[in-house]
């Protein structure tokens, strides 16, 4: 957001958009620390996933996304270069990338709720490569990274919510 916050947008609205998005990432950050001592404190640290059902976070699964992600991210700019496509191509297809990769995440997480931003991130990526080619091509940046933005803060400080009401209920329970 901090990037991609820029003309043609207006620089009080530019200002703004930075200022929410450096208190939602401040807010993310406080969460994941009140998580981090309450897991330390009490033993109750969230599962991802379906309420103790949760999948690896961090096995094979995980790893072979990520893997076919960073081959997309950097192969798929290489592309977008060779094809001469404008440089705001690239903020598309990295949301377009990051998208999926969340989407993919779900069934191996075992939490169908990173879908969701997912989907978005992958929809606002789409339509930003489909404005590469129109005359709004200088709204892509606002479109596929300010939007993405808003959209991974606000999921992000959602995860962080029901990780903190799971660790709330693990503890008491």
């Amino acid at each position: 957001m901090f990037v991609n916050s820029q003309p043609p947008l207006g620089h009080a609205l530019a200002l703004v958009l930075r200022i929410a998005a450096a208190v939602a990432l401040a807010g993310v950050v406080a969460t994941w620390f009140l998580s981090a001592g309450r897991a330390r404190s009490t033993g109750a640290e969230p599962g991802i996933g379906e309420g103790g059902k949760a999948g690896k976070m961090f096995g094979v699964g995980f790893a072979v996304v990520v893997v076919i992600e960073a081959v997309a991210l950097f192969g798929g700019i290489a592309v977008l270069r060779a094809l001469n496509r404008p440089e705001e191509s690239n903020v598309a297809w990295i949301a377009v990338v990051v998208g999926v990769h969340f989407v993919a995440l779900g069934p191996i997480w075992r939490d169908r709720t990173i879908m969701v931003p997912g989907a978005v991130l992958t929809v606002l990526g789409v339509a930003g490569l489909v404005m590469t080619a129109t005359s709004a091509v200088a709204w892509v940046p606002l479109v596929s990274g300010v939007l993405s933005g808003v959209t991974l803060l606000a999921g992000c400080l959602a995860a962080a919510g029901r990780g903190l009401a799971a660790q709330r209920s693990l503890a008491s329970g």
